[in-house]
């Protein structure tokens, strides 16, 4: 099989990373999404905490510069460490399955790269939420809107395209119409036909 490179972007509540590993499973691929905290935290000499605590984090514009192309931001030298491991992962033709780390668009010159965008209803979000957090309606909501405000200035700060936009992504995908498992379906034969043109 030809280097596949399937890149997952998010909305929180989307059922997103759930899709994410389902695929990985599917086409037996590994997945990279907190698994990069583990190797930054090694190379860093840090704890995985540590590391969570800045990732996909805007950097605080006032409490950081660059000298010489370097930052003194840890923010922006954790975002740089998983964009560049990534990449090593796609240059030695890896295949595998990628979520957030602006890999739609870090990763665009592999041919072999499928970018797809999850999004889903806000109440059916809401509903996954307050299920999986334990959390009210109200409480959920807020968490949603925090995550994915997170997630878009994180996404907008360090490319150019905008987080969701629909023209950034090979295909976005409202996983509230057709459920998980039958997205996945979909997502496979899309993937699969890619594969196939690719040959």
């Amino acid at each position: 099989m030809s280097q596949i490179i399937i890149s997952i972007g998010r909305e929180f509540g989307s059922g997103g990373r759930v899709i994410a590993q389902k695929l990985a499973e599917r086409f037996g691929l590994p997945l990279y999404d907190r698994h990069l905290i583990t190797e930054i935290a090694e190379k860093m000499g840090m704890t995985v905490e540590q590391v969570e605590k800045y990732n996909e984090v805007p950097k605080m514009k006032l409490l950081s510069r660059r000298v010489n192309g370097y930052s003194n931001s840890i923010e922006d030298n954790i975002a740089e460490m998983q964009f560049n491991i990534i990449d090593e992962k796609a240059a030695s033709g890896e295949s595998f399955v990628v979520v957030g780390r602006c890999s739609e668009t870090k990763l665009k010159k592999y041919p072999g790269l499928v970018s797809l965008f999850i999004l889903g209803d806000m109440d059916a979000k809401i509903e996954r939420v307050m299920q999986v957090y334990e959390l009210s309606r109200e409480d959920a909501e807020k968490f949603i809107a925090k995550k994915d405000k997170k997630r878009k200035r994180y996404h907008n700060y360090h490319v150019t395209g905008k987080w969701g936009d629909s023209r950034l992504y090979d295909l976005s995908v409202n996983s509230t119409k057709l459920g998980i498992d039958k997205t996945v379906d979909m997502l496979a034969d899309y993937i699969n036909a890619r594969s196939e043109a690719l040959k």
